[in-house]
């Protein structure tokens, strides 16, 4: 893995620290919650924030990825949905509750055929409760925490999502008055305070980069997870955007709307070696968008 000083700081590759050390995760902390994961396209690609308590996509599954009670799938590519069976397996043998996997609608019926496949095969049951999700969507984590849902451009039924926070604010009509004055306008019926979202995480699978263009929040979010499968110069985006990925000069035309903290590129073409990808995005993005591009290698 390369490491460079282009705001990498504080990554590092996680072998050994689960009972079992069954697939390469690289991890990194940020001011509110971590990500942990690893994504070459063709590969695998697999996703989790600990903090927030899901994860995305699943195309191998760490073994102690199985904590994770909720699981977004961006589509149905084998290197992002092979392992399910094996992450629904492990949590029934380690007497964990079902997980909820969250997918595009589409793709309900052939995941719940492939499960029953591997029943029968296994001869163990593989409990989890399968959600079909469709742009525009909404999924409601708990009383703080949200998923919006919007369409990705792939070559199959695809997804991103963006998870937020939801706090409670006053309206600016009852700011300056004491705490008595607001209680007993609550009291009397009056709504005083109004919802603030903030998004904080932002997913994109695989897609062509119509979907960021598609949904703003994705652009807002503290830490987005994006694609950057292909940067070599020889490979033209009319193609890449047809097949549903991005590339390196996507991110350039784009420099001036990402408003994230920090932007997680990965699912990098498997014809290109580390080295590569980092002297390509380093001709391209010298800066990194000011540090805030982090390549995962």
């Amino acid at each position: 893995m390369d490491e460079s000083n282009h705001g990498d700081l504080g990554a590092e590759l996680l072998m050994g620290d689960a009972p079992v050390g069954n697939a390469p995760v690289r991890r990194m902390e940020f001011e509110r919650f971590s990500i942990e994961g690893y994504s070459r396209a063709a590969v695998q690609t697999y996703w989790r924030c600990p903090e927030l308590r899901l994860g995305f996509d699943v195309g191998a599954h760490p073994w102690d990825f199985m904590s994770i009670p909720r699981l977004f799938i961006s589509h149905t590519h084998l290197d992002h949905i092979a392992a399910l069976p094996a992450y629904v397996a492990r949590r029934r043998m380690m007497k964990m509750e079902r997980p909820v996997v969250y997918l595009p609608a589409s793709s309900v019926e052939p995941v719940e055929q492939l499960l029953r496949a591997f029943q029968q095969m296994d001869r163990g049951r593989l409990p989890c409760e399968l959600v079909p999700l469709e742009g525009g969507m909404q999924v409601e984590l708990s009383r703080e925490l949200l998923v919006t849902v919007s369409s990705a451009r792939h070559r199959v039924p695809a997804l991103c999502f963006v998870v937020w926070e939801r706090r409670r604010k006053l309206k600016p009509q009852f700011q300056g008055l004491s705490g008595d004055a607001i209680r007993d306008l609550r009291l009397g019926g009056t709504e005083v305070s109004h919802e603030v979202r903030v998004p904080l995480l932002g997913y994109t699978g695989d897609t062509s980069p119509q979907a960021l263009d598609a949904c703003p929040a994705l652009l807002e979010a503290e830490v987005l997870i994006s694609e950057m499968t292909f940067v070599a110069p020889e490979h033209t985006r009319q193609r890449i955007h047809k097949h549903g990925h991005m590339h390196l000069d996507d991110y350039v035309e784009r420099s001036s709307q990402f408003k994230n903290r920090h932007i997680l590129a990965g699912h990098f073409s498997t014809r290109y070696t580390d080295r590569q990808i980092t002297r390509w995005v380093d001709r391209r993005l010298p800066d990194r968008l000011g540090g805030r591009l982090h390549l995962w290698l």
